[in-house]
């Protein structure tokens, strides 16, 4: 199967990244890089679809007569965060970085549209899905509620990241749980406000919030089952008092991370009830905001096995992980995962350098050198899929 990209789409595949990475925009935000990603799609010959789900990009390519279609996804948007690579292709736009390596997932898919435009050789459809707003867990719920599955119908669907740390070649994946779901909560707890010095006509509702920080870590350990994972984190607390005054009000900001929705049931539950007793208890008030932001990511049995035995069969990529600890951390991929049967993956993105920085870091850069295993891993994908 001629999975292989020739060295000059390689190298095209080069120059589109490096441009992407100098333009990132934020989610929903994402015009100039939507449009150049369009823009090459239409050039390859592909039908495009834009605006999906705001900004979202669709390319179509079909071949032969076969009856099947498959789903491929990128994602485009960048993080709020200002670039310290020096970089020659370095961001121009202030404060806006894609430190997650989304322009190296974009020059993978559109490599991979131009490679299979020319040389593949199946039957069927392929959907080249060019996604918004993934850092903030908003852009596949927005593809969806556009109309995404009912507009391009497809049986299965795949996506890829890069993953620092992971050498160039290496390839991960399994079935089941790959990462976890994130849920975001708020507690207010108002108390009454005074003078520092006299707590005892007040109701400190920073020695309430401080019982609920410990009391939450219950959720975990004696609520959560040991043979499930699960994370309670209180992340920020915030007051509307000063170093001489007692509080009204003190506010509980946190994130939970786990892999089942009874387990994100089981948290928001117990979360409600401790605060609302340890509230009642102290003679308080409280309010408990609770959202889910990500799904976990839950990789399909079927398409699992399809994607590592096109890993295993791909040029450029020398090991396969068929069994990689999941992680904790969220990706908004799992929606789409909900509706669809489908596979995500990790790509080896480097252990020195700017390669091996971490994701979401200043320093971080996307691997160049991954380019061409991932587009010939999306090119086995299709073939494998979509024989001829």
């Amino acid at each position: 199967m001629p999975t292989t990209p020739e060295a000059s789409q390689i190298d095209a595949a080069r120059e589109w990244r490096r441009h992407l990475h100098s333009i990132p925009e934020l989610g929903f935000g994402e015009h100039k890089t939507s449009a150049f990603v369009a823009e090459k799609l239409r050039s390859f010959g592909l039908e495009v679809h834009q605006g999906i789900g705001q900004t979202g990009v669709v390319g179509i390519l079909r071949k032969g007569s076969g009856s099947q279609a498959i789903a491929l996804r990128a994602d485009m948007d960048a993080l709020k965060i200002t670039e310290q690579t020096n970089l020659p292709y370095a961001s121009t736009h202030q404060g806006q970085m894609p430190a997650c390596g989304h322009d190296g997932h974009m020059a993978m898919l559109l490599g991979a549209a131009h490679h299979l435009s020319r040389h593949g050789q199946f039957s069927g459809t392929v959907h080249f899905i060019f996604q918004p707003n993934e850092e903030h867990g908003r852009g596949a719920k927005a593809m969806i509620a556009d109309g995404l599955f009912e507009r391009f119908a497809f049986a299965e669907i795949y996506g890829i990241h890069n993953m620092p740390g992971m050498p160039v070649g290496a390839f991960a994946t399994r079935a089941g749980p790959l990462m976890a779901s994130e849920d975001n909560f708020e507690i207010r707890f108002r108390g009454k406000g005074g003078h520092a010095a006299r707590p005892q006509v007040a109701n400190d509702p920073i020695v309430i919030a401080a019982h609920a920080i410990l009391a939450l870590q219950t959720i975990v350990s004696r609520r959560v089952s040991a043979l499930d994972t699960a994370v309670v984190s209180v992340t920020e607390v915030l007051t509307d008092g000063t170093r001489n005054v007692l509080p009204e009000t003190v506010i509980l900001k946190g994130d939970t991370r786990s892999y089942r929705p009874e387990i994100q049931k089981i948290i928001e539950a117990e979360m409600r009830r401790i605060a609302a007793g340890i509230a009642q208890s102290f003679g308080a008030e409280v309010d408990v905001t609770y959202t889910q932001e990500f799904a976990s990511t839950v990789n399909h049995d079927s398409a699992s096995q399809h994607a590592l035995a096109a890993a295993r069969a791909t040029p450029g990529i020398d090991r396969v992980d068929a069994e990689p600890e999941p992680l904790m951390g969220s990706e908004d991929f799992g929606l789409f995962l909900n509706h669809k049967p489908g596979n995500f993956a990790f790509l080896g993105n480097g252990v020195d350098g700017a390669n091996g920085q971490p994701l979401h870091n200043p320093h971080y850069d996307f691997n160049d050198a991954a380019l061409g295993p991932g587009i010939a891993y999306w090119s086995s994908i299709v073939h494998r899929k979509l024989p001829a």
